[in-house]
């Protein structure tokens, strides 16, 4: 170790061993995330540790360690990727409550696991769900716009509170002239809805979700399908709206009926409209903003809650838009 990183910042000592031990991890793995991250030495002594290094990185580190600690007294197992949320989190702003953020159970899935918000954003946007019946979703992939909305669809419907679901998103990808493709209607239009899906069997298993759609609780359906409805007592998303048109946004947003929310989510950076049609979730931004019952809330790279992966090929991209752009 350099002379910088042999200076003791500080000790923690955990009061219970064993929540201690769930904190630091199997073979400490979750203190080499933390020390990966912070640039901080950690050395770990029974149910004590003490941070090398820079004054400000080894707060950040206690920060860190404290918060976690917390989670885990509670009751919330804290997971690698846990770790690595709040270690992003608290990297940008010191002063957020984790516990405000990860002890806000939204649902319990078919496969006994919490659906929580992992960032301030997504913790905004499923408070944003709970208070306004229209709410706009924006930002990149891999942000979970579309899984927490469907996580808090699913338990809305569990709670009573709707009594269907309607799943929809364009099929631009065939113009949704979809007659030229092979099968029937179903086998047209289902690779195209096929993520709406993949969501909503993560959140249930499959014979019930299959249970629902046979009853037309749970609709799954191509955009264009929505045209002439009125949907009443329903929570109703709308994803990929980037790739909506201006008409198709205002058609969808004027079905909305009585006792119902509607959830709309894109990345207006990939539009997949012909280059002279506008997107409908960019004009809605610009036309609705100013609605008080409407709420926005925008997603960044650094609410990215796939494959650690997924945030580096986004700053990779971005990095390479902005020196074309030079």
């Amino acid at each position: 170790m350099t002379k910088e990183q042999t200076r003791l910042q500080a000790e923690l000592e955990f009061s219970d061993a064993g929540l201690a031990r769930d904190l630091f991890g199997e073979l400490n793995c979750n203190l080499k995330r933390i020390a990966e991250a912070t640039g901080v030495v950690i050395q770990a002594r029974g149910s004590t540790v003490s941070l090398y290094g820079d004054a400000i990185a080894a707060d950040l580190a206690r920060n860190i360690l404290n918060q976690l600690y917390g989670l885990i007294a509670d009751g919330y197992p804290v997971y690698p990727r846990d770790v690595e949320y709040a270690t992003s989190i608290l990297s940008r702003d010191h002063t957020v409550k984790i516990k405000d953020i990860f002890l806000d159970a939204v649902y319990v899935t078919g496969k006994k696991r919490t659906v929580t918000p992992k960032s301030p954003a997504q913790k905004e946007y499923i408070d944003a769900m709970r208070q306004f019946d229209i709410v706009f979703g924006i930002g990149p992939a891999g942000t979970g716009k579309t899984y927490l909305a469907m996580a808090m669809a699913v338990a809305a419907l569990a709670k009573k509170q709707v009594t269907r679901i309607i799943l929809t998103r364009p099929a631009v990808e065939a113009g949704e002239a979809l007659g030229f493709l092979p099968g029937d209607l179903a086998e047209k239009v289902n690779p195209y809805l096929r993520p709406l899906y993949d969501a909503l069997h993560d959140m249930m298993n499959f014979e019930k979700a299959g249970n629902l759609m046979q009853q037309n609780i749970i609709e799954v359906a191509p955009l264009a399908f929505m045209r002439g409805r009125t949907l009443n007592d329903s929570f109703i998303i709308l994803d990929e709206a980037q790739n909506s048109t201006t008409e198709q946004m205002k058609m969808f947003l004027t079905r909305i009926g009585f006792n119902s929310k509607a959830v709309i989510t894109g990345d207006i950076t990939q539009s997949d409209l012909p280059s002279h049609r506008a997107s409908g979730l960019v004009e809605a931004r610009e036309i609705l903003h100013g609605i008080d019952d409407i709420r926005f809330v925008f997603f960044t790279k650094h609410d990215v809650v796939r494959h650690r992966l997924v945030q580096k090929i986004i700053n990779a991209y971005e990095q390479k838009a902005a020196r074309t752009d030079k």
